[in-house]
């Protein structure tokens, strides 16, 4: 029963998420197969209760839900290793692009903190837009 999940669980569950090969997903299958990598056994509620988990989770469900479970079959080796090479590359890119904006996201913090905003006014909903309306 894992209470606490450490940075790198958290990287090792979301590995096994993203790599989920079986048409069906389940938090009990999470658990099952994280439990020999990050050696103890986390609870489902553990797992919904990290953001980036629960999120991974919800986005492979509902790939999994239209897509089905995807295993490419590249034509010879060569076109695998490039395929391999292109998508490393991709997610290098995507990993530096998060990471500035997580940067972004903590001066925002920062500035929200000195200029007195308040969380409830950070995650107040858009204004609606009324598309029916004319001007004249």
């Amino acid at each position: 029963m894992a209470k606490h999940l450490t940075q790198t669980d958290v990287e090792a569950i979301l590995s096994i998420i993203y790599a989920w090969k079986e048409e069906k997903l389940t938090w009990e299958g999470i658990c099952e197969a994280s439990a020999p990598v990050i050696g103890k056994n986390p609870t489902r509620q553990s797992l919904n209760a990290n953001k980036l988990i629960k999120e991974a989770y919800s986005s492979k469900k509902s790939t999994l839900k239209v897509h089905g479970p995807i295993t490419p079959k590249p034509s010879n080796l060569t076109m695998a290793g490039e395929r391999i090479a292109r998508l490393q590359s991709e997610i290098e890119s995507l990993k530096r692009k998060n990471a500035l904006l997580l940067e972004q996201f903590v001066i925002w913090q920062y500035n929200a903190y000195k200029y007195g905003v308040k969380e409830h006014q950070l995650n107040e909903s858009l204004p609606r837009i009324d598309r029916e309306r004319t001007e004249s």
